[in-house]
């Protein structure tokens, strides 16, 4: 994408987010967004092709940077040199919640909370499968899918309980509660198989 195409894409975001801090998902119309951009309607639908696909893609520019192979260090924190494990990607995936609370707590708790939680469980999903690696899910009582499944979920739900809560604990006591909550889950078949 080029520079001219991006910056297009970053004031079509802009105009979606300001948007949702005024109003409900569902009264925000494609017309608002063009206008709020200054873009065209064409331009708009390139870029686009429905609301939905907007609020989806809102949810991946927000954290495809996270699972980038050359991280740089960022102004709230710095995972430049983190190995790209899976800790250090739900921490930093936490960050950019926090930094970007406003947006994210209207997602969250607009009419628009529900889709943006099942794109966001998507997301997740593959990023968890990549991050874990396919010996975690392998010999299991319980198909990988649903391990996957509970795991993205359970994601969902703390970050949904931080957002109530003010977003007061920091994302590093927020990773370490989420661990806290699946490694038993994570270990359970080979405590399992270990007792036999």
């Amino acid at each position: 994408m080029d520079r001219r195409q991006q910056k297009t894409r970053d004031a079509i975001f802009a105009a979606f987010n300001g948007l949702l801090s005024e109003k409900r998902y569902s009264q925000i119309t494609v017309q608002e967004i063009i206008d709020r951009a200054n873009v065209g309607r064409s331009t708009f639908y390139a870029h686009f092709e429905t609301k939905d696909e907007l609020l989806r893609a809102t949810c991946v520019d927000l954290f495809d940077h996270v699972v980038s192979d050359h991280l740089s260090k960022e102004l709230t924190h710095d995972f430049s040199k983190s190995g790209g494990g899976a800790d250090s990607t739900i921490t930093h995936i936490l960050y950019h919640l926090r930094d970007n609370r406003k947006n994210i707590a209207c997602l969250f708790t607009s009419d628009s909370g529900e889709l943006f939680m099942r794109y966001f469980k998507e997301y997740l999903t593959d990023v968890f499968r990549d991050k874990l690696g396919s010996e975690i899910f392998a010999n299991r009582e319980v198909p990988a899918d649903f391990l996957l499944n509970h795991i993205s979920c359970t994601f969902v739900e703390t970050v949904n309980w931080w957002i109530r809560h003010d977003m007061t604990e920091t994302p590093e006591e927020i990773e370490r509660c989420f661990l806290a909550v699946i490694r038993p889950v994570l270990e359970s078949d080979r405590t399992q198989e270990v007792m036999q």
